[in-house]
């Protein structure tokens, strides 16, 4: 009997054809043992494992992934600069989410950007040629031509946070509507009565239910909607800080602000000092993502916490499903799903 790593007749890596002849089945049956088939006795399936065993076989699983016409590879696309990647914390929790879910499969993770017409025309060729089995878009902008050039490859893809209500890729999101009524609902009950918002950029969708939730909180409260206390932001601290001061000059009796991201609160923080008003004593703040800044601001920073990770976990588990579903592309869109994941209110002493 041969030891386990033995090699091969030609003295280099066992074949399958070896594994065969000493299991004393077909090369095809050895394949299906392989690949997980049900399709296989229990005897013989012990035969094959015990002779893959002896000869110490190692599939190759380039050559399965060709014979399946698959690549083990997903690309996780993000239409942002790569400044802006590695400054917000948003992105690395999305990451670790995805990188968690994957690391029980086998399939390899390429994360790639896309922020420029070149690059996404680089993107497109490499996309085309089929070098990946799905898309993670992350972050798209409601006119960004990217979701729209997946579907015409006919490449499955999830994307994180619907373009708009008519999405239709399969998409993961949190319940952003709901958490800036959270946001709003506290402060009103910590008995603020003009409260500002900072936006997000208002061509992602995200950042429209947030202000729609804000002025929802607000109507339902019995309170007038003032457009003066809105300001638009782009998810930055430098957008936050100007947003800020805007907002100050215009309505500088204001008493709380919603920002839309921890990282515009944390600019919207350095403005409220240089004008010399206090935190909470005379400006309550609350922030969204519950990232790690809102814990390590002075004072640590009430915000609505989406679940990230979770988000990135469910979308690698409706991508693998889109993968293995062999039917025509029109078949798949009809049963394209949403899935919103709850938000929560985690309170501090910024508000």
């Amino acid at each position: 009997m041969a030891g386990h790593g033995a090699r091969g007749r030609s003295g280099g890596r066992p074949t399958l054809e070896e594994v065969a002849a000493r299991a004393g089945v077909g090369r095809g049956t050895v394949s299906r043992v392989i690949n997980g088939s049900p399709r296989v006795s229990e005897a013989t399936r012990a035969a094959v494992e015990a002779a893959v065993a002896e000869l110490g076989y190692v599939p190759n699983t380039a050559a399965r992934a060709l014979a399946a016409n698959r690549t083990d590879a997903i690309a996780l696309v993000v239409p942002e600069p790569e400044t802006r990647f590695f400054a917000e914390p948003y992105f690395s929790d999305m990451l670790r989410g995805v990188g968690s879910a994957l690391s029980d499969t086998e399939m390899q993770l390429l994360l790639t950007f896309a922020s420029s017409d070149r690059k996404r025309q680089r993107l497109a060729q490499y996309l085309a040629a089929h070098r990946v089995d799905g898309v993670l878009l992350v972050s798209v902008h409601a006119d960004d031509p990217l979701p729209d050039m997946l579907a015409q490859l006919d490449i499955p893809a999830v994307i994180s946070g619907p373009r708009s209500a008519e999405e239709t890729l399969t998409s993961v999101d949190s319940d952003n509507y709901g958490g800036a009524r959270q946001a709003v609902e506290h402060l009103l009950a910590r008995g603020r009565r003009r409260i500002a918002h900072i936006t997000g950029r208002l061509d992602v969708y995200g950042a429209q239910r947030r202000i729609d939730g804000y002025r929802d909180a607000l109507r339902e409260a019995g309170h007038e909607v003032d457009e003066l206390l809105v300001e638009p932001g782009d998810f930055t601290e430098e957008g936050g800080r100007r947003a800020m001061a805007a907002l100050l000059e215009r309505r500088p009796d204001l008493d709380a602000v919603f920002a839309a991201s921890d990282v515009t609160a944390a600019g919207a923080r350095h403005a409220l000092r240089e004008a010399g008003r206090r935190i909470p004593g005379d400006v309550a703040l609350v922030g969204y993502d519950d990232s790690a800044i809102a814990r390590h601001m002075d004072p640590q920073l009430t915000s609505v916490r989406q679940p990230i990770e979770e988000m990135g976990r469910s979308m690698i588990d409706l991508l693998l499903a889109e993968i293995a579903d062999r039917r025509p592309a029109v078949s798949r869109a009809l049963e394209r799903r949403h899935v919103v994941l709850p938000t929560e209110l985690v309170e501090r002493s910024s508000s």
